[in-house]
Protein backbone atom coordinates (compact mmCIF):
# COMPACT_ATOMS: atom_id res chain seq x y z
CA UNK A 1 0.00 0.00 0.00
CA UNK A 2 0.94 3.51 -0.56
CA UNK A 3 1.32 5.91 1.91
CA UNK A 4 0.52 8.58 0.06
CA UNK A 5 -3.69 9.52 0.39
CA UNK A 6 -6.21 10.15 -2.37
CA UNK A 7 -6.14 14.45 -1.99
CA UNK A 8 -1.82 14.07 -1.78
CA UNK A 9 -1.81 12.54 -5.41
CA UNK A 10 -4.68 14.78 -6.86
CA UNK A 11 -2.57 17.49 -5.09
CA UNK A 12 0.68 16.27 -7.19
CA UNK A 13 -1.08 16.37 -10.66
CA UNK A 14 -3.40 19.07 -10.08
CA UNK A 15 -0.04 21.13 -9.33
CA UNK A 16 2.21 19.63 -12.12
CA UNK A 17 4.49 22.64 -14.06
CA UNK A 18 6.34 21.55 -16.95
CA UNK A 19 8.80 23.27 -18.85
CA UNK A 20 10.71 23.13 -22.06
CA UNK A 21 14.23 21.12 -21.44
CA UNK A 22 16.74 21.62 -24.17
CA UNK A 23 18.60 18.18 -25.73
CA UNK A 24 21.24 18.70 -27.86
CA UNK A 25 21.88 15.30 -30.00
CA UNK A 26 25.31 15.06 -31.85
CA UNK A 27 24.24 12.67 -34.33
CA UNK A 28 24.33 12.97 -38.27
CA UNK A 29 21.25 11.23 -38.78
CA UNK A 30 19.06 13.34 -36.45
CA UNK A 31 20.39 16.46 -37.65
CA UNK A 32 20.14 15.39 -41.39
CA UNK A 33 16.35 14.47 -40.62
CA UNK A 34 15.73 17.78 -38.54
CA UNK A 35 17.31 20.33 -41.56
CA UNK A 36 15.75 18.44 -43.87
CA UNK A 37 11.98 18.72 -42.26
CA UNK A 38 12.36 22.39 -41.56
CA UNK A 39 13.35 22.82 -45.70
CA UNK A 40 10.36 20.67 -46.86
CA UNK A 41 8.28 23.31 -44.43
CA UNK A 42 10.08 26.44 -45.72
CA UNK A 43 9.87 25.33 -49.48
CA UNK A 44 5.93 24.59 -48.96
CA UNK A 45 5.49 28.08 -47.51
CA UNK A 46 7.20 30.39 -49.67
CA UNK A 47 7.22 28.05 -52.95
CA UNK A 48 3.56 26.87 -52.75
CA UNK A 49 1.72 29.21 -50.58
CA UNK A 50 3.96 32.98 -51.43
CA UNK A 51 4.76 32.06 -54.99
CA UNK A 52 2.54 29.39 -56.22
CA UNK A 53 -0.89 30.33 -54.36
CA UNK A 54 -0.14 33.89 -53.90
CA UNK A 55 -0.70 33.79 -49.98
CA UNK A 56 -0.17 37.06 -49.54
CA UNK A 57 -2.86 38.64 -51.60
CA UNK A 58 -6.37 39.16 -50.46
CA UNK A 59 -8.66 38.43 -53.38
CA UNK A 60 -12.12 39.16 -55.03
CA UNK A 61 -14.41 37.15 -57.82
CA UNK A 62 -15.30 38.68 -61.18
CA UNK A 63 -18.50 40.70 -62.07
CA UNK A 64 -19.34 40.40 -65.87
CA UNK A 65 -21.94 41.90 -68.47
CA UNK A 66 -21.49 40.84 -72.14
CA UNK A 67 -23.33 41.96 -75.12
CA UNK A 68 -22.98 40.33 -78.65
CA UNK A 69 -23.34 41.52 -82.06
CA UNK A 70 -23.02 38.90 -85.06
CA UNK A 71 -22.05 39.95 -88.45
CA UNK A 72 -22.80 38.13 -91.92
CA UNK A 73 -24.85 36.94 -95.09
CA UNK A 74 -25.87 33.89 -96.25
CA UNK A 75 -27.81 32.42 -99.52
CA UNK A 76 -30.30 30.03 -99.81
CA UNK A 77 -31.90 27.90 -103.14
CA UNK A 78 -35.11 25.89 -101.66
CA UNK A 79 -38.21 24.52 -103.12
CA UNK A 80 -40.27 26.52 -100.57
CA UNK A 81 -38.64 29.80 -100.63
CA UNK A 82 -36.76 30.07 -103.48
CA UNK A 83 -33.55 32.12 -103.89
CA UNK A 84 -33.62 33.82 -101.21
CA UNK A 85 -30.65 36.04 -99.04
CA UNK A 86 -30.72 35.65 -95.05
CA UNK A 87 -29.14 38.68 -93.36
CA UNK A 88 -28.47 38.93 -89.60
CA UNK A 89 -32.22 40.56 -88.98
CA UNK A 90 -33.28 36.30 -90.19
CA UNK A 91 -30.51 34.05 -88.50
CA UNK A 92 -30.24 35.51 -84.96
CA UNK A 93 -33.64 34.79 -82.73
CA UNK A 94 -33.64 36.04 -80.67
CA UNK A 95 -32.02 39.11 -81.57
CA UNK A 96 -30.63 39.72 -77.88
CA UNK A 97 -29.77 36.82 -74.39
CA UNK A 98 -28.22 37.62 -71.74
CA UNK A 99 -24.66 35.89 -72.00
CA UNK A 100 -25.41 34.10 -75.20
CA UNK A 101 -26.80 34.19 -78.90
CA UNK A 102 -28.42 32.00 -81.03
CA UNK A 103 -27.13 31.26 -84.97
CA UNK A 104 -29.32 29.59 -87.23
CA UNK A 105 -27.94 26.87 -89.68
CA UNK A 106 -30.69 24.48 -90.69
CA UNK A 107 -34.05 24.01 -91.44
CA UNK A 108 -37.58 22.48 -92.55
CA UNK A 109 -39.51 24.73 -94.15
CA UNK A 110 -43.40 23.90 -93.87
CA UNK A 111 -45.17 27.03 -96.06
CA UNK A 112 -48.40 28.37 -96.88
CA UNK A 113 -50.71 26.79 -93.68
CA UNK A 114 -53.54 27.70 -93.13
CA UNK A 115 -56.59 26.96 -89.91
CA UNK A 116 -58.35 23.92 -91.66
CA UNK A 117 -58.77 20.43 -90.94
CA UNK A 118 -56.34 17.61 -92.29
CA UNK A 119 -55.30 14.32 -91.65
CA UNK A 120 -52.79 13.34 -88.91
CA UNK A 121 -49.61 12.84 -89.87
CA UNK A 122 -48.10 8.91 -89.45
CA UNK A 123 -44.58 7.63 -88.59
CA UNK A 124 -43.86 4.05 -90.22
CA UNK A 125 -42.26 1.06 -88.82
CA UNK A 126 -39.14 -0.37 -90.91
CA UNK A 127 -41.86 -2.78 -92.36
CA UNK A 128 -44.00 -2.25 -94.86
CA UNK A 129 -47.36 -4.22 -94.75
CA UNK A 130 -50.51 -2.86 -94.47
CA UNK A 131 -50.84 -4.52 -91.49
CA UNK A 132 -47.95 -3.47 -89.53
CA UNK A 133 -48.55 0.24 -90.94
CA UNK A 134 -51.81 0.39 -89.11
CA UNK A 135 -51.13 -1.48 -85.86
CA UNK A 136 -47.21 0.04 -85.20
CA UNK A 137 -47.18 3.72 -86.85
CA UNK A 138 -46.66 6.14 -84.29
CA UNK A 139 -49.34 8.59 -84.19
CA UNK A 140 -48.01 12.90 -83.99
CA UNK A 141 -50.75 14.98 -82.60
CA UNK A 142 -50.67 18.04 -84.09
CA UNK A 143 -54.17 19.17 -83.42
CA UNK A 144 -57.44 18.63 -82.32
CA UNK A 145 -58.98 15.51 -83.48
CA UNK A 146 -62.44 15.67 -84.95
CA UNK A 147 -63.24 12.01 -84.43
CA UNK A 148 -63.69 11.00 -88.01
CA UNK A 149 -60.93 8.85 -90.20
CA UNK A 150 -60.14 10.30 -93.34
CA UNK A 151 -57.29 8.60 -95.89
CA UNK A 152 -53.43 9.64 -95.19
CA UNK A 153 -52.66 8.12 -98.33
CA UNK A 154 -53.91 5.22 -100.71
CA UNK A 155 -53.42 2.55 -98.25
CA UNK A 156 -53.69 4.09 -94.24
CA UNK A 157 -55.83 5.70 -92.85
CA UNK A 158 -55.73 8.61 -89.60
CA UNK A 159 -57.65 10.69 -87.53
CA UNK A 160 -58.92 13.92 -89.05
CA UNK A 161 -57.45 16.76 -86.98
CA UNK A 162 -58.47 20.88 -86.74
CA UNK A 163 -54.92 22.08 -86.99
CA UNK A 164 -52.30 24.42 -89.24
CA UNK A 165 -52.96 22.78 -91.85
CA UNK A 166 -50.90 20.63 -94.46
CA UNK A 167 -49.15 19.44 -91.16
CA UNK A 168 -44.99 19.86 -90.55
CA UNK A 169 -43.66 16.49 -92.24
CA UNK A 170 -41.75 14.28 -90.08
CA UNK A 171 -38.50 14.21 -91.89
CA UNK A 172 -34.36 14.27 -90.80
CA UNK A 173 -33.24 17.70 -91.41
CA UNK A 174 -30.94 18.93 -94.80
CA UNK A 175 -27.70 17.53 -94.75
CA UNK A 176 -25.65 19.42 -95.81
CA UNK A 177 -27.21 22.12 -93.76
CA UNK A 178 -29.12 25.10 -95.55
CA UNK A 179 -27.29 27.53 -94.27
CA UNK A 180 -23.53 26.08 -94.44
CA UNK A 181 -21.88 29.74 -95.47
CA UNK A 182 -22.83 30.47 -91.40
CA UNK A 183 -19.11 29.25 -90.62
CA UNK A 184 -17.70 32.46 -91.83
CA UNK A 185 -20.16 34.63 -89.63
CA UNK A 186 -18.21 36.89 -87.26
CA UNK A 187 -19.57 37.76 -83.76
CA UNK A 188 -18.24 40.62 -81.57
CA UNK A 189 -17.82 39.82 -77.96
CA UNK A 190 -17.86 42.81 -75.59
CA UNK A 191 -16.76 41.92 -71.81
CA UNK A 192 -17.13 44.55 -69.35
CA UNK A 193 -15.50 42.97 -65.83
CA UNK A 194 -15.36 44.32 -62.41
CA UNK A 195 -13.48 43.07 -58.91
CA UNK A 196 -15.74 45.68 -56.40
CA UNK A 197 -12.92 45.05 -53.58
CA UNK A 198 -10.29 46.25 -55.38
CA UNK A 199 -11.98 49.21 -57.57
CA UNK A 200 -11.14 47.97 -60.46
CA UNK A 201 -12.87 47.73 -63.97
CA UNK A 202 -11.79 46.57 -67.41
CA UNK A 203 -13.07 45.29 -70.79
CA UNK A 204 -11.88 42.71 -73.47
CA UNK A 205 -11.20 45.52 -76.04
CA UNK A 206 -7.60 46.88 -74.37
CA UNK A 207 -6.26 50.46 -74.89
CA UNK A 208 -3.79 49.38 -77.63
CA UNK A 209 -6.98 48.30 -79.87
CA UNK A 210 -8.65 51.26 -82.00
CA UNK A 211 -11.04 51.62 -84.67
CA UNK A 212 -9.19 50.84 -87.75
CA UNK A 213 -7.94 47.74 -85.97
CA UNK A 214 -11.58 46.19 -84.75
CA UNK A 215 -12.95 46.29 -87.69
CA UNK A 216 -10.30 44.29 -90.42
CA UNK A 217 -9.19 42.07 -87.00
CA UNK A 218 -10.13 38.26 -86.49
CA UNK A 219 -9.22 36.38 -83.59
CA UNK A 220 -6.44 34.09 -83.65
CA UNK A 221 -3.85 32.62 -81.13
CA UNK A 222 -1.03 33.54 -82.99
CA UNK A 223 -1.76 37.35 -84.88
CA UNK A 224 -4.51 38.69 -82.97
CA UNK A 225 -4.87 37.15 -80.09
CA UNK A 226 -6.63 40.50 -78.23
CA UNK A 227 -9.00 40.33 -81.24
CA UNK A 228 -12.35 40.35 -79.80
CA UNK A 229 -14.24 39.66 -82.90
CA UNK A 230 -14.42 35.34 -83.71
CA UNK A 231 -15.36 33.42 -86.88
CA UNK A 232 -18.18 31.48 -85.98
CA UNK A 233 -15.61 28.01 -87.88
CA UNK A 234 -12.51 29.61 -85.78
CA UNK A 235 -14.35 29.02 -82.64
CA UNK A 236 -15.93 25.55 -82.94
CA UNK A 237 -12.65 24.17 -84.41
CA UNK A 238 -11.17 25.16 -81.56
CA UNK A 239 -13.19 22.84 -79.26
CA UNK A 240 -12.13 19.60 -82.06
CA UNK A 241 -14.98 19.94 -84.02
CA UNK A 242 -16.61 20.45 -87.36
CA UNK A 243 -18.95 23.12 -88.18
CA UNK A 244 -20.57 21.78 -91.13
CA UNK A 245 -21.65 18.70 -88.74
CA UNK A 246 -22.90 20.42 -86.12
CA UNK A 247 -24.90 22.73 -88.37
CA UNK A 248 -26.75 19.70 -89.29
CA UNK A 249 -28.48 19.13 -86.27
CA UNK A 250 -27.64 22.20 -84.06
CA UNK A 251 -25.55 22.28 -80.58
CA UNK A 252 -24.34 24.32 -77.49
CA UNK A 253 -20.90 26.01 -77.65
CA UNK A 254 -18.83 27.56 -74.94
CA UNK A 255 -16.75 30.62 -75.29
CA UNK A 256 -14.87 30.91 -71.93
CA UNK A 257 -13.23 34.26 -70.77
CA UNK A 258 -10.77 33.70 -67.91
CA UNK A 259 -9.81 36.98 -66.16
CA UNK A 260 -6.90 35.91 -63.80
CA UNK A 261 -5.12 39.56 -62.15
CA UNK A 262 -2.45 40.09 -60.40
CA UNK A 263 -3.31 43.84 -59.09
CA UNK A 264 0.02 43.99 -57.77
CA UNK A 265 1.52 44.12 -61.17
CA UNK A 266 0.92 46.75 -64.14
CA UNK A 267 -2.87 46.59 -65.33
CA UNK A 268 -1.85 45.86 -69.12
CA UNK A 269 -0.88 42.43 -67.39
CA UNK A 270 -4.61 41.88 -66.91
CA UNK A 271 -5.77 40.63 -70.34
CA UNK A 272 -8.31 38.11 -70.63
CA UNK A 273 -7.77 34.12 -72.07
CA UNK A 274 -10.38 32.64 -74.24
CA UNK A 275 -10.94 29.33 -74.82
CA UNK A 276 -14.23 27.14 -76.49
CA UNK A 277 -15.66 23.79 -75.77
CA UNK A 278 -18.71 21.90 -77.10
CA UNK A 279 -21.11 22.23 -74.00
CA UNK A 280 -24.27 19.74 -75.37
CA UNK A 281 -23.87 15.63 -75.35
CA UNK A 282 -22.60 14.31 -78.44
CA UNK A 283 -22.19 10.61 -76.87
CA UNK A 284 -22.76 8.49 -79.94
CA UNK A 285 -24.20 5.20 -77.62
CA UNK A 286 -26.78 8.14 -76.00
CA UNK A 287 -28.03 10.37 -78.85
CA UNK A 288 -31.88 10.72 -78.42
CA UNK A 289 -33.10 14.26 -79.15
CA UNK A 290 -29.74 15.14 -80.43
CA UNK A 291 -28.53 19.23 -81.55
CA UNK A 292 -30.47 22.13 -80.65
CA UNK A 293 -33.63 23.21 -82.55
CA UNK A 294 -36.80 24.77 -81.96
CA UNK A 295 -40.07 25.94 -83.97
CA UNK A 296 -41.15 29.18 -84.80
CA UNK A 297 -43.47 31.39 -87.91
CA UNK A 298 -43.74 33.68 -89.90
CA UNK A 299 -47.41 35.19 -90.32
CA UNK A 300 -49.11 36.64 -93.67
CA UNK A 301 -52.40 38.12 -94.08
CA UNK A 302 -54.10 37.66 -97.13
CA UNK A 303 -55.83 40.31 -99.34
CA UNK A 304 -59.33 38.45 -98.27
CA UNK A 305 -58.44 38.51 -94.83
CA UNK A 306 -57.27 34.91 -94.82
CA UNK A 307 -54.72 33.92 -92.32
CA UNK A 308 -51.35 31.72 -93.39
CA UNK A 309 -48.21 31.18 -92.02
CA UNK A 310 -45.37 29.46 -92.79
CA UNK A 311 -43.61 27.21 -90.34
CA UNK A 312 -39.88 27.04 -89.78
CA UNK A 313 -38.41 24.24 -87.64
CA UNK A 314 -35.25 25.82 -86.89
CA UNK A 315 -31.51 23.90 -86.12
CA UNK A 316 -28.53 26.00 -85.51
CA UNK A 317 -26.02 26.83 -82.81
CA UNK A 318 -26.49 28.01 -79.21
CA UNK A 319 -23.05 30.31 -77.58
CA UNK A 320 -22.89 30.56 -74.04
CA UNK A 321 -20.22 33.61 -73.53
CA UNK A 322 -18.86 32.41 -69.72
CA UNK A 323 -16.69 34.55 -67.71
CA UNK A 324 -14.69 33.19 -65.00
CA UNK A 325 -11.76 35.47 -63.03
CA UNK A 326 -10.20 36.21 -59.69
CA UNK A 327 -8.12 38.82 -59.05
CA UNK A 328 -5.33 39.51 -55.60
CA UNK A 329 -3.79 42.43 -54.54
CA UNK A 330 -1.68 42.52 -51.53
CA UNK A 331 -2.81 42.62 -48.10
CA UNK A 332 -0.99 42.50 -44.37
CA UNK A 333 -3.99 40.11 -42.77
CA UNK A 334 -3.21 37.03 -45.02
CA UNK A 335 0.53 38.10 -45.17
CA UNK A 336 0.64 37.88 -41.50
CA UNK A 337 -2.07 34.50 -41.69
CA UNK A 338 0.08 32.55 -43.78
CA UNK A 339 3.62 33.46 -41.99
CA UNK A 340 2.06 32.06 -38.36
CA UNK A 341 0.51 29.17 -40.01
CA UNK A 342 4.47 28.36 -41.66
CA UNK A 343 5.98 28.86 -38.29
CA UNK A 344 3.54 26.93 -36.29
CA UNK A 345 4.38 24.32 -39.14
CA UNK A 346 8.41 24.35 -38.40
CA UNK A 347 6.88 23.98 -34.74
CA UNK A 348 5.46 20.58 -36.18
CA UNK A 349 9.07 19.63 -36.87
CA UNK A 350 10.11 19.46 -33.69
CA UNK A 351 7.19 16.88 -33.06
CA UNK A 352 8.13 14.92 -35.75
CA UNK A 353 12.02 14.56 -34.78
CA UNK A 354 11.15 13.50 -31.38
CA UNK A 355 8.73 10.79 -32.24
CA UNK A 356 11.61 9.49 -34.56
CA UNK A 357 14.21 9.86 -32.10
CA UNK A 358 12.07 8.53 -29.19
CA UNK A 359 10.52 5.45 -30.96
CA UNK A 360 12.44 4.81 -34.24
CA UNK A 361 16.22 5.14 -32.98
CA UNK A 362 18.57 2.30 -31.32
CA UNK A 363 19.48 4.28 -28.54
CA UNK A 364 15.50 5.74 -27.86
CA UNK A 365 15.77 4.72 -24.04
CA UNK A 366 18.91 6.14 -23.50
CA UNK A 367 17.38 9.18 -25.37
CA UNK A 368 14.13 9.29 -23.75
CA UNK A 369 15.89 9.48 -20.19
CA UNK A 370 18.04 12.36 -20.99
CA UNK A 371 14.64 14.28 -22.50
CA UNK A 372 12.61 13.60 -19.08
CA UNK A 373 13.12 14.54 -15.65
CA UNK A 374 11.00 14.75 -12.48
CA UNK A 375 11.59 17.05 -9.84
CA UNK A 376 9.64 16.02 -7.03
CA UNK A 377 9.27 19.82 -5.10
CA UNK A 378 6.39 19.57 -3.07
CA UNK A 379 7.80 19.86 0.21
CA UNK A 380 9.03 23.54 -0.31
CA UNK A 381 6.15 25.20 -0.09
CA UNK A 382 4.38 25.42 3.43
CA UNK A 383 0.51 25.02 1.98
CA UNK A 384 1.87 21.97 0.03
CA UNK A 385 2.99 20.00 3.48
CA UNK A 386 -0.73 20.86 4.88
CA UNK A 387 -2.39 19.39 2.18
CA UNK A 388 -0.82 15.74 2.44
CA UNK A 389 -1.94 15.68 5.66
CA UNK A 390 -5.32 13.74 5.23
CA UNK A 391 -7.21 15.88 7.97
CA UNK A 392 -6.20 19.03 7.10
CA UNK A 393 -7.15 17.98 3.53
CA UNK A 394 -11.16 16.97 4.30
CA UNK A 395 -11.17 20.76 6.36
CA UNK A 396 -10.10 22.30 3.15
CA UNK A 397 -12.49 20.44 0.95
CA UNK A 398 -15.43 21.69 3.50
CA UNK A 399 -13.96 25.13 3.40
CA UNK A 400 -14.36 25.39 -0.50
CA UNK A 401 -17.61 23.43 -0.01
CA UNK A 402 -19.13 26.11 2.13
CA UNK A 403 -17.54 28.68 0.23
CA UNK A 404 -19.62 27.95 -2.78
CA UNK A 405 -23.04 27.34 -0.63
CA UNK A 406 -22.20 30.42 0.58
CA UNK A 407 -21.89 32.39 -2.44
CA UNK A 408 -24.92 30.41 -4.07
CA UNK A 409 -27.36 31.59 -0.74
CA UNK A 410 -26.11 34.98 -0.69
CA UNK A 411 -26.67 35.20 -4.79
CA UNK A 412 -29.89 33.93 -4.29
CA UNK A 413 -30.82 36.63 -1.33
CA UNK A 414 -29.47 39.44 -3.60
CA UNK A 415 -32.18 38.06 -6.36
CA UNK A 416 -35.23 37.79 -4.17
CA UNK A 417 -34.49 41.47 -2.08
CA UNK A 418 -34.99 42.67 -6.14
CA UNK A 419 -37.83 40.86 -6.54
CA UNK A 420 -39.52 42.31 -3.16
CA UNK A 421 -38.15 45.68 -3.88
CA UNK A 422 -39.71 45.50 -7.44
CA UNK A 423 -43.38 44.22 -6.80
CA UNK A 424 -43.38 46.83 -3.52
CA UNK A 425 -42.42 49.86 -5.73
CA UNK A 426 -45.31 48.72 -7.87
CA UNK A 427 -48.21 48.42 -4.84
CA UNK A 428 -46.90 52.45 -3.68
CA UNK A 429 -47.29 53.57 -7.93
CA UNK A 430 -50.85 51.22 -7.91
CA UNK A 431 -51.81 52.83 -4.23
CA UNK A 432 -50.77 56.91 -5.52
CA UNK A 433 -52.87 56.76 -9.10
CA UNK A 434 -56.09 54.89 -7.09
Amino acid sequence: MSDKGCCDSVGECFFDYYTSKILVIRSKKVGTLNRFTQALVIAYVIGYVCVLKKGYQDTDTVLSSVTTKVKGIALTNTTELGERVWDVADYIIPPQEDGSFFVLTNMIITPNQTQSKCAEVCHYGRQQTSFYIIKQSILFFSGVRTGRCVNYNDTVKTCEVLSWCPLEKIVEPPNPPLLADAENFTVLIKNNIRYPKFNFNKRNILPNINNSYLTQCVFSRKTDPDCPIFRLKDIVEEAEEDFQTMAVHGGVMGVQIRWDCDLDMPQSWCVPRYTFRRLDNKDPENNVAPGYNFRFAKYYKDSDGTETRTLIKGYGIRFDVLVFGQAGKFNIIPTLLNIGAGLALLGLVNVICDWIVLTLMKRKHHYKEQKYTYVDDFGLVSIFGLIRHPNVCYTYCILILFGILTYTWVTFCNRLFKVVLVLYSSCFVIKKLT
